[in-house]
């Protein structure tokens, strides 16, 4: 949620990108504010949608090391970490540098498995993806 920002203003860069006459046209022909989203916004920027969902799922197993990082000791070893303090902790203070390296190696392919499954999904339905 913490890049929501970053995502609201490619969304409305894109909207602004719509085509103003179409908007009117539904106006002229009736059609109420939710129609308009449903009908004209939403396929408008189906793509920007399924672009910013492939580009976020690639760091789906990333949950930001400096917000856990923060509160972590080995009080809460048991219940606190994630993979990115697993690999520091077991990586630099228990130089095991070889485990450390295949479980960080391990989360950036299941993200780059993920990236492509969903890029495929994505030329499937829609025709389009990113690359």
């Amino acid at each position: 949620m913490k890049e929501s920002g970053w995502a609201s203003i490619i969304y409305v860069a894109a909207i602004s990108g719509v085509n103003p006459s179409l908007y009117e046209a539904a106006r002229m022909d009736g059609a109420k504010k939710r129609h308009e989203i449903m009908h004209i916004t939403i396929p408008a920027i189906s793509t920007t949608i399924v672009i910013l969902f492939i580009l976020q799922l690639g760091n789906i197993l990333e949950l930001g090391v400096q917000q856990v990082f923060m509160l972590y000791n080995p009080l809460v070893y048991e219940v606190g970490d994630i993979i990115d303090t697993y690999v520091y902790r077991v990586g630099l203070t228990e130089q095991k540098y070889s485990f450390a390296t295949a479980v960080g190696l391990f989360q950036a392919t299941v993200g780059l498995i993920l990236i492509y499954a969903a890029n495929g999904l994505a030329k499937r339905f829609s025709g389009g993806g990113l690359w």
